[in-house]
C-alpha cells in the first residue's frame, strides 16, 4: 500500500500503483544515504522526500531517450532527497569550514609523502588532537551527500556537474565528450587507487555493488559508524586530490 503520507502527492490511481511499485527503489536509495546521514534525520523524511522525486521522474521520463526508467528515477529520487536535506540547512557554516581544512590537510600531505596521510599525520599538520580530526570526520559524514557517485570531473580537473548530465543523448554526442568522459574515469580510477585499502574497499561495496551501511558493516565486520568513518575519510581524500589536480592544471 502507499503511505498514507504520500496519497495527496499521487492524485491518481496509476500513479499510486506506481509509487507501490517503485517504492522499494525508495527505500533502497534512502537506506544507501544513511551512509551520509547523521542519527537525528528521519528515514521517513527521507523517503517522503523521494517519493516527490519518484513522481516527477514519472511525469518527465522519455522512453524515446534509449535509457531505463529505473536508471532515470534513481537520480530524480536521490536528488529529491539531497535537495529536502539541503532545505533544513542543518550543516553549520562554521562545520564546512573545518571540514574543508581537513580536506586540504589530507590533499597537502599526500602530495608531499606520495601515499595515504593517516588520521594522526593530519592532526599533527594542522596542530589539534587526533580526537579533533574524527569529530570533523563525523561532521563529513552529512557533508558527503554530493559525493562520489553525484558529481564528474571537468577537462580542468573540477568536481562537477550530476550523473543526469550524463544521460544524453548518444546520436548528438560528439567524439570529444565520450573523450572526455574517459579521461574523468580514468582520472577517478586512479584517485580511488590510490586510497587505503580498507577505504577503498568500502567505496567498492558502496558505489560498484551498491551494498548499504548496514550490508558493508556486517561484510567487513566492523560497526556501521566506523564504515562511516571510512567512507568520509575516502571522500575528502578525493575532493583534496581532485581539487589539487584542478589547481595544478590551472
Amino acid at each position: 500500500m502507499v503511505p498514507k503520507a504520500y496519497e495527496s502527492a499521487a492524485r491518481s490511481p496509476w500513479k499510486q500503483e506506481q509509487i507501490e511499485q517503485y517504492l522499494p527503489l525508495v527505500k533502497r536509495i534512502a537506506g544507501r544515504l544513511a551512509m551520509s546521514l547523521p542519527p537525528h534525520v528521519d528515514e521517513d523524511d527521507m523517503i517522503g522526500y523521494g517519493v516527490f522525486g519518484l513522481l516527477d521522474a514519472l511525469e518527465r521520463f522519455e522512453v524515446a531517450r534509449g535509457f531505463k526508467f529505473e536508471t532515470y528515477a534513481s537520480i530524480r529520487i536521490r536528488g529529491a532527497m539531497i535537495d529536502g536535506l539541503r532545505t533544513m540547512d542543518w550543516v553549520p557554516h562554521s562545520a564546512r569550514q573545518k571540514v574543508k581544512r581537513v580536506q586540504d590537510g589530507f590533499a597537502e600531505l599526500e602530495y608531499q609523502l606520495g601515499r595515504a596521510a593517516t588520521v594522526e599525520e593530519v592532526a599533527d599538520l594542522l596542530k589539534v588532537e587526533v580526537r579533533e580530526i574524527e569529530g570533523v570526520l563525523a561532521q563529513a559524514q552529512i557533508l558527503t551527500l554530493t559525493s562520489f557517485d553525484e558529481t564528474s570531473v571537468d577537462a580542468t580537473g573540477d568536481s562537477s556537474g550530476s550523473p543526469l548530465n550524463l544521460l544524453v543523448d548518444t546520436e548528438a554526442q560528439e567524439a570529444y565528450q565520450a573523450i572526455e568522459k574517459e579521461e574523468q574515469k580514468r582520472i577517478l580510477a586512479v584517485a580511488v587507487e590510490k586510497l587505503p585499502d580498507k577505504e577503498r574497499l568500502v567505496m567498492a561495496l558502496y558505489y560498484q555493488e551498491e551494498l548499504t551501511l548496514k550490508e558493508i558493516a556486517a561484510v567487513l565486520k566492523l560497526s556501521e559508524s566506523r564504515i562511516s568513518q571510512l567512507h568520509s575519510q575516502a571522500i575528502l581524500r578525493l575532493r583534496g586530490r581532485l581539487g589539487r589536480k584542478k589547481r595544478d592544471l590551472v
